[in-house]
């Protein structure tokens, strides 16, 4: 495993080895089954590219009523469990003992990408927010807490972590595309994103 800092951004590569990131794909699969994948549409109308479900007391939704977390799938049920396996990873590369509050779940088929934007429903940002990458590469865009300000990307692969903390907490960022095919890890191809948060800091 290699620690980089770019742009403020600590990137863990290779952190899941190949059968933690097996058994992670299995645990997230499970919680997709209880709260199915949805296509997320924007507050102006517009589809977006990647498809979304979420674990945790808080999903984060967005529909024509704006971006927020909500405590309920669209179907009206609670979302499920965190998985252990993603606390674990939380826990290790933060070192805390708060636990995150959401656990988006983004799926990444053949041409999706997520425009540049910054995390920052949350009622506090003095807490990190980790990404954790699966499947297909992915070409990440980090930036700064300008929109228009000066960029790097990295290509992240199956296994790798990101920690947006400190000055890089607010920072924009993005993924541009992804290699569709890369990896195995997921039988119909694809990358999946998964987004652990601190929503209200409220243990």
């Amino acid at each position: 495993m290699a620690r980089l800092t770019v742009s403020g951004f600590e990137i863990y590569k290779s952190y899941l080895a190949i059968d933690r990131q097996i058994g992670l794909r299995d645990a997230l699969r499970d919680v997709a089954q209880a709260a199915p994948f949805i296509s997320p549409v924007t507050p102006q109308g517009k589809t977006m590219s990647v498809r979304m479900t979420a674990a945790g007391r808080f999903g984060w939704i967005t529909d024509r009523q704006g971006y927020r977390y909500s405590e309920m799938h669209r179907s009206g049920m609670s979302w499920p469990s965190i998985p252990e396996l993603v606390l674990d990873i939380w826990h290790d590369v933060t070192g805390l003992s708060l636990p995150p509050e959401c656990c988006l779940i983004n799926y990444y088929g053949e041409g999706a990408r997520m425009g540049l934007h910054q995390d920052k429903d949350e009622t506090s940002f003095d807490w990190p927010v980790v990404s954790i990458s699966l499947g297909d590469d992915g070409l990440f865009r980090m930036g700064n807490r300008e929109r228009r300000g000066k960029t790097q990307s990295i290509w992240l692969q199956s296994g790798d972590v990101v920690v947006m903390a400190g000055a890089a907490r607010l920072s924009y960022h993005g993924v541009d595309r992804i290699r569709f095919g890369s990896s195995t890890l997921l039988p119909k191809g694809g990358r999946i994103n998964v987004t652990l948060r601190v929503v209200t800091g409220v243990g």
